[in-house]
């Protein structure tokens, strides 16, 4: 099975008491690690930008994902935000797969799921204003993927900004909406939670 047949998957963000670099391993239901989604494309005036400061969101930020041969499968591309927010999902080979763009900023979050040619194929919407929990819909509003935020024991939560998704997705899901589907768990991660992340 490669990684992006995976119906359910659990990436868990690795703990760090401050984040200056990203990095989440994707597991299977039985715990194994199936693989890896890692920051790249960081210099070193950028990671003591973040550490020292709130600069994240002016930043252009690229997620690579790697099965467990170490072959890359998804790039995630979050360009430099002002107000909402747009994730590039690119496949393996650098093609453009599509993008999630966020629609609105006050109330519950939603984001559009549009292939590589502009046309809108889903959604992900939050299912409250806080945004931890989201469904995933296609086109014609039937659920094809659902993204939980699983917390872990309250004394780590307070000291590390470690977090787990548990991604749900149809096994019947296929193409592009697969693609975008997979990539969103750690693409609205990126895109709602870095801005408030480190010292600044």
């Amino acid at each position: 099975m490669t990684l992006l047949e995976h119906d359910r998957i659990v990436i868990n963000q690795k703990a760090k008491l401050i984040e200056l670099t990203n990095e989440y391993l994707i597991r299977d239901t039985d715990g194994n690690e199936v693989g890896v989604i890692r920051q790249e494309g960081q210099s070193t005036l950028k990671k003591l930008a973040r550490f020292v400061s709130s600069v994240d969101q002016f930043m252009t930020h690229k997620l690579a994902v790697y099965d467990a041969t170490g072959t890359k499968v998804l790039e995630v591309v979050r360009p430099r935000k002002f107000v909402k927010s747009t994730v590039e999902v690119y496949d393996g080979m650098g093609q453009l797969a599509g993008t999630i763009r966020q629609q609105n900023v006050f109330g519950k979050i939603r984001f559009g799921l549009h292939d590589a040619a502009g046309t809108k194929i889903g959604e992900i919407r939050a299912e409250n204003w806080r945004a931890w929990n989201f469904s995933i819909v296609d086109q014609l509003e039937a659920e094809v993927g659902r993204i939980t935020k699983t917390w872990e024991g309250l004394a780590k939560t307070m000291f590390t900004t470690a977090d787990n998704y548990l991604l749900d997705v149809s096994p019947m899901l296929r193409g592009p909406l697969r693609m975008l589907t997979f990539a969103s768990a750690v693409g609205v991660d990126t895109a709602l939670k870095q801005d408030s992340r480190g010292l600044g």
